[in-house]
């Protein structure tokens, strides 16, 4: 029972896995990728390569497979695993090369449907292109649907501006609450010198008066 309630619970973490462990590092670029390079047969600039995608999609789908199997402990050749991981990589380094060269055409032919589809591909760097891919936008507004990458991006950046603005509201509010508890502080400041100053002169004058008084008291006593 113990048995059959553990290969239960193997079975079922295999399923919901997205991807065999087994040699992960490799695998995981290859089955990451996939979908992306399947739906750049949609793409009329990969039309000459659609048999090719087909055909790599398939070979993918049989090597996920082994992997599972090999995981599960059904097979042990991990060697033809390895080779098979090995020889996938390079057809996905190659589509991932052809799309970053189609993104960089696009660019500098001004293609903006091909743009907008290299950008959603999953196969080009759109982090680390932000900017330039921003730039693209704003320079080809009326031409490019936002869906997808470029939709995030602008959401990005609305985020990042309003929370700058709130920061920046933020600051400006505490500078005004200092500016104004030095206000009160310097005003409180005046009134217990100026009621200071009153005392002093006040004093003052009492003594004035006492010395006047007592002169002419003297003064008095002399005639």
């Amino acid at each position: 029972m113990k048995k059959l309630i553990l290969s239960f619970i193997l079975l079922s973490s295999l399923l919901f896995a997205k991807n065999p462990s087994v040699y992960a590092a490799l695998g995981d670029v290859i089955y990451n990728n996939v979908d992306g390079i399947e739906n750049l047969q949609n793409i009329d600039q990969f039309s000459v390569f659609k048999q090719k995608i087909q055909d790599y999609v398939a070979k993918v789908k049989t090597t996920k497979e082994q992997g599972f199997e090999i995981e599960s402990g059904k097979t042990e050749n991990k060697k033809e695993y390895l080779n098979s991981l090995r020889d996938l990589s390079k057809e996905n380094d190659f589509f991932v090369r052809t799309a970053n060269k189609f993104y960089n055409s696009s660019l500098r032919y001004e293609n903006s449907t091909l743009f907008t589809q290299m950008v959603n591909s999953g196969l080009v760097d759109t982090k680390d292109k932000k900017q330039e891919i921003i730039d693209y936008y704003f320079a080809h507004t009326e031409d490019i649907n936002t869906t997808g990458v470029i939709q995030e991006f602008l959401d990005e950046d609305a985020a990042l501006k309003a929370q700058k603005e709130a920061e920046l509201k933020n600051r400006k509010s505490k500078k005004e609450r200092d500016l104004e508890r030095i206000k009160q502080i310097r005003e409180k400041d005046q009134q217990e010198q100026e009621a200071l100053e009153n005392k002093l002169q006040k004093e003052l004058e009492e003594k004035k008066k006492q010395l006047r008084k007592e002169q002419k008291i003297e003064l008095q006593k002399t005639r």
